[in-house]
């Protein structure tokens, strides 16, 4: 009997060993260095999911004042039907699997600590959950952004007659919730596509960013090729722009051609980001570009992040255009970093803010951690931990940490 205490104990060591062995390469390996940076993947981040939950497509990411994550996905919609046998009618698998919440709240061990979302009284919720933000008051908000193309396999209803049914309203509005799901604000209506100069309307926004001292959210309207701000209370108008700091245009400016001179109009503003020092930092996806502004929309520079880099659409509808899906700083005093989050090339770049001259990247194509698929939202905690959202199939949050601390 002894004996075989130690067999059994050798053998626990020794498998102990191989996964602790295995976490340590696949923590190397998933190092890639820039300029002085250097991060690695966390493999086990976050924990699994309970109740048998999965993530859909991943839309947004952001941390907030508590450094904690929050990560919107699109649910059930973009799991087929393999992926969500417990969900089905009759149900085709009783252990795998339940589309999570729309909205989850993980602590910094990857922890579920809250969820919520979905239809309401009330509000609209989106046809796609786009971007999330929190506010300077712990709010929430939830960028409806609209769902590409989809084949009939991902379960879009039928009509009389097994014709498709009508669409449901496109996405033309924002959200704003409580930390726990309660209902506080709506800007726009679903269907009711505001054309650029709009005061009341929006167009598949995608993103956010807060200025606090003056309670105003700015919002990446991306379908009518603007950023408008309204008050983050009220949710009154207060000023847009379009690129160059000038009036949008309905129409936008064709499709990107490597060297060919920058667009007047942006084709689709991704993100909205304010720096520390009050600049407006603004994600021109599919021209590969990033534009900076006072916060009064007044241009002050612009950068072309990937020249070369163009697109294609998916058997599945998915459109990959362009190199600036998402961005988001360093959180050095000086912000001297901006990261990218380049879904088309399957990777983060790293850019020295001052100049935008890429200064780094990590990540690469493919399933295994340090990894990814479609990188379309990025954030940074307190300690400078990264956080990379993958849409389309991707359906997956990885967190990146500094080298250094290991």
């Amino acid at each position: 009997m002894q004996g075989k205490r130690i067999v059994y104990l050798g053998a626990f060591c020794l498998a102990l060993v191989v996964v602790v062995g295995a976490r340590y390469v696949f923590e190397e390996t998933a190092v890639a260095q820039g300029q002085g940076r250097a991060y690695q993947v966390r493999p086990l981040w976050p924990q699994p999911l309970p109740y048998h939950w999965i993530f859909g497509s991943v839309t947004g990411v952001t941390v907030d004042a508590q450094d904690n994550i929050w990560v919107t996905h699109r649910g059930a919609d973009s799991l087929g039907n393999n992926e969500k046998g417990m969900m089905l009618t009759p149900p085709t698998s009783s252990i795998c699997c339940v589309a999570a919440p729309f909205v989850l709240q993980f602590d910094q061990a990857g922890q579920v600590i809250g969820s919520w979302g979905g239809p309401g009284d009330g509000y609209e919720w989106p046809q796609k959950p786009a971007g999330v933000a929190v506010d300077h008051n712990g709010n929430v908000w939830i960028a409806a952004a609209g769902n590409d193309p989809r084949p009939a396999s991902r379960g879009r209803g039928r009509g009389r007659g097994g014709a498709p049914s009508a669409p449901p309203p496109g996405d033309a509005h924002v959200l704003k919730f409580s930390p726990t799901g309660e209902f506080q604000l709506q800007i726009g209506r679903a269907g009711r596509m505001g054309e650029p100069n709009s005061r009341t309307r929006l167009n598949r926004p995608t993103g956010f960013a807060f200025d606090a001292a003056a309670n105003e959210v700015y919002i990446a309207d991306s379908g009518s090729h603007r950023v408008v701000v309204f008050d983050a209370g009220a949710g009154t108008y207060k000023r847009h722009w379009g690129a160059y700091g000038e009036r949008p245009m309905a129409t936008g400016p064709g499709p990107y051609r490597a060297g060919a001179p920058p667009a007047k109009q942006f084709r689709d503003v991704t993100c909205v980001e304010i720096a520390r020092d009050g600049m407006v930092y603004v994600c021109d996806r599919s021209s590969n570009r990033i534009q900076v502004f006072q916060k009064d929309g007044t241009f002050v520079k612009e950068a072309i992040v990937s020249e070369t880099t163009l697109g294609a659409t998916a058997p599945n509808g998915f459109r990959s255009y362009g190199a600036v899906w998402d961005l988001a700083f360093s959180t050095d005093p000086q912000q001297q970093y901006v990261f990218v989050a380049n879904g088309h090339d399957k990777k983060i770049l790293i850019l020295e803010r001052e100049t935008l001259a890429q200064v780094g990247s990590f990540g690469d194509g493919g399933r295994q951690p340090g990894r990814m698929l479609a990188v379309g939202s990025i954030t940074v905690d307190s300690s400078g931990n990264v956080y990379t959202g993958e849409d389309n199939e991707g359906k997956r949050v990885q967190k990146w940490v500094p080298a250094q601390g290991r």
